[in-house]
C-alpha cells in the first residue's frame, strides 16, 4: 500500500481520533462512504467534517434529502455549533411531483424524481462551488432508483461529476434498505462504518471500523468511540509496539522499609505489580502507598477508581494518614472515577494514555481489575486489552499497580480473571488465624526484575497506614489461612520474641 500523504493532501475530519486511524485524514477530491444504522453518529461526524473545512477557509455544502434544515441546525446547537461557513441545501421534490393530479401516468414517477434530484444536487454544487460536500442520505437515492443497476449508475455519475469539479465528498448511508447491497463500497475511495451495540446492562457502546481505504495503510480493526456534547471522540485501538521511550529502570521505594525489603528494594520503574487478595485485606492501601510515595518524591501519579465512591475514599485514606484529596487539589495526584457500566475499554485506555502522554504521569494505579472486567462482557478479550495497556505503560516508563479481589476469605481462593502472568510482580495478601485473632499477611510470589524475599510477613493497618512485622518463621500454612505453629518464636506483631 502507499504510504501516508502529506497533511496538505488530506482533509482533516474534525473528529478527535478519527484522523489517527485514517493515517492522517481523507485524501482530497475523492468520494467516501460513511455508513451506519440510525443513531450511530453519521450526521454529527459529517457536520464535524464540514466545520473543520470551514475553520480552514474551505466552503462546505450539506445536501439533505432526509432531514430538514431546521432539524439539522437544532441538532447542531445541542453540541454548541452554529454551523458558520456551512451551507445547508434542503433537497425537496418539486411541487409537481407532490401533486398526484400532475404526476405522469405513462412513466414511472421514480424516473422523474431521480433525474430531478440529480439536477438539483448538481445545481446546488455549481452555485456554491464547495470544497467539501456531504450528501445525506443514499437511502433516498436508492429508493428512487428502484433497481441495483440504476442505483449504481447514479452513484457513478455523482462520483465522476464531483471528481471532475474537485471536491471531497462524504456520502451517508443509514442502511435502512437493502443493507447487503455493496454497490457503493466498490465505487467509493474509502468506507467508514459506524456501529452501535446494546449490552444487556449499561449504556450503549459505539465503535468504528475502516472497511476500505484505497492506497492507504490505515489502522484496522474496531475502535471505540463516544458521542459527547461537542462532537464525537474516537478512541484508537491501543497498539503497544508503537510506543517506546528510553528510561532508567531504577527501583522505586514504597516509603515503608519493611515492604521494600519484601520486594527486594521496591518496584522497578516501567514494570507492573499485581496485588491479589480477598476483600478487606488492604489491596487498595498497598497500591495507594506507592502512589503517595511517588508524590512525595516530587512525581505525579494517577488513580483510576472503579469500585469506591470518591468521598468515602478520601475520608478512609485521610483516616490512614494519607490526604489524597489535598494532593489532587494541588495537581500532584490525578484521581479519575470510572463507571464501568458507562465507559468502554477503549475510552478507558484513552484516559490512561492522556495521563501518561499529556501530563507526564509515571505511576498509575487501577483499583480494581474486577471493575475493569465489568466493563468488558467478552471476558476473552479482557486479557488482550490489558496486555496492550500494560505493555504500553511499561514502554512509556510508567509503573502500574493493579488490584484484584479474589473470591472467598480463607482457604482455596480464586480470582475472577487470571492476569498473574502479565504482571511483572505479584503481591499476595492473606487472612490467617492465630492466637484467636484474624490477622493479615503479605508475601511476594513473583518478581521478574530481580530478587525478593521468600518470607511471609504479618502486617497491620493503623491510623498511620501500613505497618509490617518480621518474617513469620514459626508458622506453616499461613497462606492457606489456618497456620500451624512449628517454631519457637511466633514473629507476630505485638508478641514478644522468644
Amino acid at each position: 500500500m502507499a504510504t501516508e500523504g502529506s497533511g496538505k493532501d488530506q482533509a482533516a475530519t474534525g473528529v478527535l481520533g478519527l484522523d489517527d486511524i485514517l493515517a492522517g485524514g481523507l485524501e482530497r477530491d475523492r468520494v467516501y462512504l460513511l455508513e451506519g444504522s440510525p443513531g450511530t453518529g453519521k450526521t454529527t461526524t459529517a457536520l464535524s467534517f464540514l466545520m473543520e473545512g470551514a475553520a480552514q477557509g474551505e466552503r462546505g455544502l450539506y445536501i439533505t434529502l432526509s432531514e430538514t434544515e431546521h432539524e439539522l441546525r437544532a441538532s447542531s446547537r445541542s453540541h454548541g455549533w452554529e454551523l458558520e461557513g456551512v451551507e445547508i441545501f434542503e433537497l425537496v421534490p418539486p411541487e409537481s411531483l407532490l401533486d398526484e393530479q400532475q404526476q405522469q401516468s405513462l412513466l414511472y414517477s421514480s424516473d422523474l424524481e431521480l433525474g430531478e434530484t440529480t439536477r438539483m444536487i448538481f445545481g446546488a454544487f455549481e452555485r456554491l462551488k464547495p470544497h467539501r460536500v456531504v450528501i445525506d442520505s443514499l437511502s433516498e437515492i436508492r429508493l428512487l432508483a428502484q433497481s441495483s443497476l440504476r442505483y449504481r449508475r447514479q452513484v457513478l455519475a455523482l462520483k465522476h461529476y464531483f471528481a471532475k469539479h474537485g471536491a471531497t465528498v462524504l456520502l451517508l448511508d443509514d442502511l435502512t434498505t437493502e443493507a447487503l447491497d455493496k454497490t457503493v463500497h466498490s465505487v467509493a475511495h474509502g468506507v467508514i462504518r459506524l456501529e452501535e451495540l446494546a449490552p444487556e446492562y449499561g449504556a450503549e457502546r459505539r465503535r468504528v471500523r475502516i472497511v476500505k481505504y484505497r492506497g492507504r495503510k490505515f489502522r484496522g480493526g474496531y475502535h471505540d468511540f463516544s458521542i459527547q456534547t461537542g462532537g464525537i471522540e474516537v478512541h484508537p485501538r491501543l497498539v503497544a509496539s508503537e510506543h517506546r521511550t528510553r528510561f532508567d529502570r531504577t527501583a522505586l521505594p514504597s516509603g515503608i522499609a519493611e515492604l521494600d525489603s519484601v520486594l527486594g528494594g521496591g518496584i522497578e520503574r516501567g514494570s507492573s505489580a499485581l496485588i491479589l487478595g480477598p476483600a478487606g485485606t488492604g489491596k487498595s492501601l498497598f497500591a495507594m502507598q506507592f502512589a503517595v510515595s511517588a508524590v512525595q518524591r516530587g512525581e505525579k501519579a494517577a488513580l483510576f477508581i472503579f469500585d469506591e465512591e470518591l468521598g468515602l475514599l478520601y475520608d478512609r485514606m485521610r483516616g490512614l494518614g494519607m490526604d489524597i484529596e489535598a494532593m489532587a487539589e494541588a495537581g500532584q495526584l490525578a484521581i479519575i472515577q470510572v463507571d464501568a457500566a458507562e465507559m468502554s475499554p477503549g475510552e478507558f485506555s484513552s484516559k490512561v494514555r492522556r495521563c501518561v502522554d499529556d501530563q507526564g504521569i509515571r505511576t498509575v494505579v487501577m483499583d480494581s481489575l474486577n471493575g475493569y472486567q465489568a466493563s468488558m462482557p467478552e471476558e476473552q478479550f479482557l486479557i488482550l486489552h490489558m496486555h496492550e495497556l500494560l505493555q504500553y505503560l511499561n514502554r512509556r516508563g510508567a509503573t502500574t499497580f493493579l488490584t484484584v479481589a479474589q473470591h472467598g476469605l480463607v482457604g482455596d481462593m480464586k480470582a475472577p480473571v487470571d492476569v498473574t502472568y502479565l504482571a511483572d510482580t505479584v503481591v499476595l495478601l492473606r487472612y490467617f488465624e492465630a492466637l484467636g485473632e484474624v490477622r493479615r499477611a503479605v508475601s511476594v510470589i513473583k518478581k521478574r526484575a530481580g530478587p525478593h524475599e521468600k518470607t511471609i510477613r504479618e502486617f497491620t493497618i493503623t491510623g498511620e497506614g501500613l505497618q509490617l512485622g518480621q518474617p513469620l518463621n514459626g508458622f506453616q500454612g499461613v497462606l492457606r489461612g489456618v497456620p500451624n505453629f512449628v517454631g519457637q518464636g511466633s514473629g507476630l506483631l505485638g508478641e514478644p520474641s522468644a
